[in-house]
């Protein structure tokens, strides 16, 4: 951690490697919201928890500033747990290991946490400082903002009293964000039947990795490969291997980098499937060449499985794997190069007679949301299967008359002599959901430059921390 305390801004970046030091992923913020407290009790600073976990620290105006708006800071404290499959790693115990590597500071294997941990060691910092100038400042610290906007979606009616909402969460420097797509959760479900392996078969399991994967709204508009579309269409090309399990892609809002399935295959077309899979291995390589250049494909041989799908289960499930949506959908006819639409089909589990997919569906305009669930439902239900949706939420429509984008832009130009970009994000924020909480609040979100969130190729931008963490505090004394 020392040559991530060294740099600049020190007290941002000591913040950030104590949060660091503390897991923190999705659903397991308690003890980095034991640090927050810590840090509200060690300063005299008043502080209320919510109901569910959300905590909101606040900060009387420095001497001059009394009478001006009071203002929010927002981050979440949770983080997205994604490593390399071949890291030995437990989100839920051990410390992240950030390094510096130039410019950037990165993650020894694993997601860094820059999403969202640069925005809550910002609070901590200000919280800690006693020469910053600055309004009433209420810091609110939300959970599990990663797997459903937990805590925004239930945060509590009487926890915030400012007018003003500055979000820390987004994910370029230079660029102001007014405006954020909604998204709904879908989750479909099969049951099938199994059947005992036919004598004199031999076993492989079947890996995919090597992809980039990344966040499944910021990094959705590169056409990244998909594990899981990919996986299933070599099963599909290949039936004469027999599904037995598959285990593919991960969390919801992660592109998926790596799936595997464990397969039967007859003796005597073993070599025919190996040289299958060594054939798609170069398609594949000469397919992702421009945006996936390390993805691998492989076969090695394991125990025969005893029990694999029913081949007509096996062949409705692969053509439903095969022909679900996923990636863009429709790019915004009003806004130039942002995605409008989107679904990120993220997940494969299938074993023991069950199977379950997992996808995100993005938006911007709330009505796009229902058309891609209805796809998703079409093709599940022509398979046998069942959907269900959850978390539903909509998303934040920009507001050209608010007064601190105008603040900002104008204080933005002045400090750097630069024009600050005014944009929306294909990214659930949760100034949405907050806003509707509080409809009186002007809001706006910023951050500093990061790449690759949600995969272990995460990495922030240290000269773009600087300009985040001046940017802010001149914000502030503006106001």
């Amino acid at each position: 951690m020392k040559e991530i305390t060294e740099l600049e801004p020190k007290a941002l970046w000591s913040q950030f490697a104590k949060v660091c030091s503390i897991p923190h992923p999705s659903k397991h913020e308690a003890q980095l919201r034991e640090y927050v407290i810590e840090v509200a009790k060690r300063n005299g600073l008043e502080y209320q928890q919510d109901a569910v976990g959300n905590v909101v620290v606040r900060k009387a105006a420095s001497a001059g500033y009394e009478g001006h708006p009071g203002v929010i800071l927002q981050a979440h404290m949770d983080m997205v747990p994604q490593k390399n499959s071949d890291l030995k790693f437990n989100f839920e115990t051990d410390p992240i290991q950030p390094y510096v590597d130039g410019d950037w500071v990165k993650a020894r294997g694993t997601t860094l946490g820059a999403d969202n941990g640069i925005g809550v060691s910002a609070m901590l910092a200000l919280l800690e400082a006693t020469d910053i100038p600055h309004p009433a400042l209420e810091c609110l610290f939300t959970i599990d903002e990663e797997t459903g906007l937990t805590g925004a979606n239930q945060l509590g009616n009487d926890m915030l009293k400012g007018s003003i909402l500055i979000n820390l969460d987004s994910e370029d420097g230079g660029e102001l964000y007014v405006g954020c797509a909604g998204a709904v959760n879908v989750t479909a479900r099969f049951d099938y039947k199994e059947e005992a392996t036919l004598d004199d078969c031999v076993g492989y399991e079947v890996m995919l990795s090597g992809l980039k994967g990344g966040h499944s709204g910021l990094e959705i508009i590169l056409q990244r490969g998909n594990a899981n579309k990919l996986l299933a269409r070599f099963l599909r090309e290949n039936p004469m291997a027999r599904i037995s399990t598959i285990d593919a892609g991960g969390l919801r809002n992660a592109i998926p980098r790596e799936a595997k399935a464990v397969v039967a295959v007859p003796s005597a077309q073993a070599t025919a499937f190996e040289q299958a899979v060594a054939a798609y291995a170069k398609t594949l390589h000469h397919e992702l060449a421009h945006v996936d250049d390390g993805v691998q494909f492989a076969a090695r041989r394991v125990d025969t499985p005893s029990i694999v799908a029913a081949a007509e289960f096996q062949h409705r499930f692969l053509n439903a794997l095969t022909a679900l949506p996923n990636g863009i959908m429709r790019m915004s006819d009003t806004v130039p190069g942002l995605v409008e639409t989107s679904t990120n089909f993220s997940r494969v589990e299938m074993a023991c007679g069950k199977a379950e997919l997992l996808f995100m569906v993005r938006c911007m305009v709330n009505y796009g949301k229902p058309q891609v669930v209805a796809m998703i439902d079409a093709v599940v239900t022509l398979a046998g299967g069942r959907i269900e949706t959850q978390g539903d939420y909509n998303g934040w429509a920009p507001n050209p008359d608010s007064k601190i984008l105008h603040v900002m832009k104008e204080g933005y130009e002045k400090r750097f002599g630069e024009t600050p970009e005014i944009k929306a994000i294909h990214a659930g924020l949760e100034c949405g959901i907050i806003g509707a909480k509080y409809p009186h609040l002007d809001m706006i979100s910023i951050g500093p430059t990061m790449r690759f969130p949600h995969s272990p190729d995460e990495k922030v931008n240290v000269p773009s921390v600087v300009k985040f963490y001046d940017f802010l505090l001149e914000t502030l004394k503006n106001l």
